[in-house]
């Protein structure tokens, strides 16, 4: 049982206590923004500038970038005349909303959570492990349904294998949250943060596109990366140190009225469902290299090149892969009975996007003012300045992004509001140093997954340990946490070490996607 208030001891303790005095995100970029006018008119009044890295003169001198007064009557009027644009044109707004449309009906419709059930339930009991972790990587895919079904799921199955239920627990919540990122496949979460990453890398080349699939092939080695980390630190350390699990009465009702076996509805939908799947797939293939080859874009000049309206399908792509998927689903498993009930699953996935909504609004407005005071550009170049004046490698500071990331992350739990607050600076100054966009935003993914799972300021871990209660009602936070802490050690110290050797291989992070970059030369109209 665990000591009342420990959770407010200790350096966990301190971190606790002081994220609870925290406000909301949205409104911490509101205070973001109010001192960011304060510095931009600061930084305005004192000349502070650079030059340019890329944009030169007739002559070919560097233009100098200065700051510029967000109360300046430019700034004042833009602010209120574009507020519609602003928000409107925040990048990970359109991908995420697209994605989500097509996602609501997928999971709404029942479909993910078959699919992961289906996943883990045969699993033998030696490889339970490893099949749990696969399929809660899989499935952060589905976002919230991976939490809401897969981690209670997972500690029925362990029960009903006559192996500690919160094992199960923890080992699904690490693949879920601590391997947010590791997926075989992009996912909404690639759409999100390329949109920022674009937003963030145009203010150095206006000429860079995002694709969502620029870190498949990383987030794919990272699922087998840290597949053994979780299956190890599972069945070594954590099982462990529960001790021998003897279930109650009330335990045994649980596994009798969870495992039951997918019912024949259920099998025909994904069935179904994986049709669908191979028919959205053969359709883009058709679109790409079928009769005129509508995703390829044939006067490019490189084979890169050339697959870019390939890549920026790919969000359109997922839209129509989870609609066809959970609607096919739907239908045979009779949770979708006509295009109505699509249309509420559809409506309900953007009630949900609500609160996103908000603090989109918000950071899409930090994110903009931030552009337009030409402060994070001035960073960029004076931060990449003093960076390669210490001459420490490409590698290490790929590592400090990791690290400075997984800090933060115990206090901003959101992905999105994280990467919108760091990317302005972090995706320009490592352009400048020759790292590519899609690079940058890998590291950032690695720190950010690797301390979800010990912060209680993230969304779900109250949730988490609701569920770990009902199999032990003395499981408090601090339990939760100390449970959690070797993942994290563990995922964070292997994530290190795999960007540290993506890096230093020089390996491609997804179709098009390479660890260096080269600016290009603009000249000034």
């Amino acid at each position: 049982m665990a000591e009342a208030g420990a959770s407010q001891k200790g350096f966990l303790g301190w971190v606790e206590r002081t994220g609870n005095k925290l406000p909301d995100p949205v409104f911490i970029f509101l205070y973001l923004i109010g001192f960011l006018i304060v510095f931009s008119v600061a930084a305005a009044a004192l000349n502070y500038s650079a030059p340019h890295p890329t944009q030169t003169d007739e002559a070919g001198n560097p233009i100098v970038i200065s700051a510029v007064s967000l109360l300046s009557a430019d700034n004042i009027r833009r602010l209120w005349v574009e507020m519609p644009q602003t928000f409107t044109h925040f990048h990970p707004l359109g991908y995420v909303l697209v994605v989500m449309l097509g996602a609501g009906v997928a999971e709404r419709s029942g479909l993910f959570a078959t699919a992961m059930r289906a996943g883990v339930r045969n699993a033998p009991k030696f490889l339970l492990t490893p099949a749990v972790a696969f399929v809660a990587m899989m499935g952060n895919l589905a976002a919230d349904a991976a939490y809401v079904v897969l981690i209670p799921l997972a500690g029925v199955l362990y029960a009903s294998a006559g192996r500690h239920p919160i094992a199960g627990i923890a080992a699904a919540f690490a693949g879920v949250s601590g391997g947010f990122s590791a997926n075989l496949l992009p996912g909404q979460l690639d759409a999100l943060l390329f949109g920022i990453t674009q937003a963030a890398a145009e203010t150095v080349d206006p000429t860079w596109q995002a694709n969502i699939a620029g870190n498949w092939f990383f987030i794919a080695v990272m699922l087998f990366v840290f597949l053994p980390v979780i299956w190890f630190v599972t069945d070594q350390i954590i099982e462990k140190r529960l001790g021998k699990w003897t279930p109650g009465e009330d335990d045994h009702a649980k596994v009798g009225d969870s495992d039951a076996p997918l019912t024949a509805e259920q099998k025909k939908g994904l069935a179904w469902a994986g049709l669908a799947c191979l028919a959205v797939v053969a359709l883009w293939v058709f679109f790409t290299v079928g009769p005129g080859t509508p995703l390829i874009n044939e006067d490019a000049p490189n084979p890169e090149a050339r697959l870019t309206p390939f890549y920026q399908s790919l969000v359109a792509g997922f839209f129509i892969l989870f609609l066809a998927a959970g609607w096919a689903y739907g239908a045979a498993a009779k949770t979708v009975n006509n295009h109505r009930d699509a249309v509420k699953m559809m409506s309900a996935s953007m009630g949900d996007m609500a609160y996103y909504l908000v603090l989109a609004f918000a950071a899409a407005h930090f994110v903009a003012m931030f552009n337009w005071s030409n402060l994070g550009l001035i960073f960029a170049v004076q931060g990449a300045d003093a960076i390669a004046s210490s001459n420490l490698p490409l590698p290490v500071l790929l590592v400090l992004i990791v690290a400075l990331t997984a800090l933060i992350n115990l206090f901003v739990g959101s992905a999105s509001a994280k990467w919108a607050l760091m990317a302005p600076v972090l995706v320009p100054m490592m352009m400048l140093l020759n790292v590519s966009p899609e690079m940058t935003t890998a590291a950032y993914r690695v720190g950010d997954g690797a301390t979800n799972i010990i912060t209680p300021l993230m969304v779900y871990f109250p949730l988490i340990l609701t569920f770990a209660q009902r199999w032990n009602k003395d499981f408090g936070l601090g339990s939760l946490t100390a449970t959690m802490i070797p993942y994290s050690i563990w995922i964070l110290i292997t994530g290190i070490a795999l960007t540290f050797a993506w890096v230093y291989l020089d390996l491609p992070l997804g179709p098009g996607a390479v660890v260096d970059y080269t600016l290009p030369q603009q000249t000034a109209p």
